[in-house]
């Protein structure tokens, strides 16, 4: 049950210089569904006993370059024969595998090479956006359960896609007895900045249960009397962390004491720390939608 996937080496499509792939990084996948390479955590070197020549246990693939038992590949569904062309299928078995029993591997002993080129020799009918969609939309709807309205609330783009018909992949699901995708980001990939638990979900933030405001891996991070910025999301780190008071309607940043405020001029707007005001201040009053999976 265990799909073994190479490092791959990069094959320039130019002059075919040979790039050797790193041994310390693994699959994963970001808010939009694309597939990223990430640095290997701790808690995996501890589980290998910082022994590299032994396989890493990888959240998702890269797709096209693995070695799984034939018998295996189709008991547990082959490839999704409603999903078009490329785009999607990796992550689609990643999770599959993964909560129905398996699991993806990559060995560092075992290296491949791949050119990957500038663009695709292939034509996507519709579009390759259309064709990743629809794939996407297929995976969403299969595997991701009430996570799903959390992938519709980052790429609204996606909620009106026809995935096709999806029965046959859910009585699949159901027959293989596949875990949910909640314990999969709980035990398979809780490195993932898809957040297992949240207060409340919008368009383009989440509010998490850590009191972050994140964007995929981003953070909404301020100091005293400083603009609020965008920064890269530190585990623990107070100047990332918020509290919403759900009765004056306040973003009070844990660090400084203060609160998020819209200081706003004739042209545009920006968010600053300033001290909390909870009787006159209408710009420190911030409305939250869409709360899921409390």
């Amino acid at each position: 049950t265990a799909v073994v996937c190479p490092i791959i080496d990069v094959i320039n499509d130019d002059d075919f210089a040979y790039l050797t792939g790193s041994d310390m990084t693994w699959g994963g996948f970001n808010w939009r569904l694309n597939f990223r390479w990430y640095a290997v955590p701790n808690r995996e070197e501890i589980r290998r006993d910082y022994d590299h020549s032994l396989p890493l246990l990888s959240p998702t693939m890269a797709g096209g370059l693995f070695t799984i038992n034939r018998e295996y590949f189709y008991e547990i569904g082959a490839y999704d024969p409603g999903m078009e062309v490329w785009g999607g299928e990796n992550l689609e078995m990643s999770f599959r595998v993964w909560q129905c029993g398996g699991k993806v591997l990559i060995h560092p002993c075992s290296h491949v090479g791949h050119v990957f080129r500038k663009q695709t020799p292939y034509t996507f009918p519709g579009g390759t956006g259309k064709v990743i969609f629809h794939n996407n939309k297929r995976l969403v709807e299969v595997w991701l359960d009430k996570y799903k309205d959390f992938i519709y609330s980052m790429m609204p783009e996606l909620k009106n896609v026809d995935a096709g018909d999806v029965s046959e992949r859910l009585a699949l699901r159901e027959r293989l007895k596949c875990k949910d995708f909640r314990w999969y980001l709980q035990n398979i990939y809780p490195e993932s900045s898809m957040p297992v638990d949240f207060h409340h979900v919008g368009v383009v933030m989440v509010y998490s249960k850590k009191g972050e405001l994140r964007f995929d891996d981003l953070c909404m991070e301020g100091s005293k009397n400083s603009v609020v910025k965008l920064q890269k999301c530190i585990d623990g780190n107070q100047k990332q962390t918020w509290h919403y008071n759900n009765e004056t309607k306040q973003m009070k940043h844990v660090y400084s004491g203060q609160c998020m405020t819209l200081e706003q001029n004739k042209d545009n707007g920006k968010l600053i720390l300033n001290s909390c005001d909870e009787q006159y201040n209408k710009n420190q009053r911030w409305h939250l939608e869409n709360s899921l999976l409390t």
